[in-house]
């Protein structure tokens, strides 16, 4: 779960990305001005920040610029203004994405978690230990002390984007597209068959399902 702030000075748009994000586990901060914004951003340890450029008392390129003083937190502008020098600026002044309006709720989405996925990447998990279930992720294999476990390189795969995202609510099509591609022509619910097969073959009780949205992984300890 991630700690996101909304710079948004029209009330409608906040809050319905705020409605759509926290659908999907987050925390979310809300703010209508430039020293609101400055004003949480010093205040909370947040994961990332969408913010507006057209803003009450300071631009967005303003609240940006003292928000790369001293941290480099992923930061995706959201704005009206699609002009090559804005953009340029924008991204001068060290932002991580542009998306200009009007937009698309779930593009807007993806791209607030591939940035959180960027910003948390952590040295690949290769071999880890559930229980008394050992998984290696290079040989595409599982082992508990009984000997091997049948399980296929797509559960295993499905398996490790859970870890590689552990703590973050993955939507079904999210993992679909991890997994598969975003061409695939697989339907999102045979997500649910895999996960079922994981959690048996393995006995997981740390997959959360997350209804309406998808799963989550909670725990698990690198060996």
């Amino acid at each position: 779960m991630a700690k996101i702030l909304i710079v948004e000075d029209n009330q409608g748009t906040n809050k319905a990305i705020c409605e759509y994000m926290k659908e999907a586990g987050h925390t979310l901060f809300s703010a209508f001005t430039g020293s609101e914004a400055l004003k949480i951003f010093r205040g909370e340890e947040l994961d990332i920040i969408v913010l507006d450029i057209m803003l009450p008392e300071m631009s967005g390129i303003v609240v940006l610029h003292e928000i790369r003083k001293v941290s480099n937190i992923p930061v995706i502008m959201l704005t009206a203004l699609d002009d090559e020098y804005t953009q340029s600026n924008s991204f001068d002044e060290m932002a991580d994405d542009y998306i200009t309006k009007p937009f698309s709720m779930l593009i807007l989405g993806k791209r607030i978690i591939a940035l959180l996925r960027r910003s948390q990447s952590k040295p690949a998990v290769n071999m880890i230990k559930l229980g008394d279930v050992t998984v290696d992720f290079s040989g595409y294999t599982a082992c508990d002390e009984n000997g091997k476990i049948d399980i296929t390189p797509k559960e295993l795969e499905i398996l490790k984007v859970l870890i590689d995202n552990k703590g973050l609510v993955l939507s079904r099509n999210q993992i679909l597209d991890d997994v598969w591609g975003y061409d695939c022509d697989v339907i999102d619910r045979t997500i649910d068959a895999y996960i079922r097969n994981i959690r048996k073959k393995l006995r997981l009780d740390c997959i959360t399902t997350v209804k309406g949205i998808g799963y989550k992984f909670e725990m698990g300890q690198e060996i």
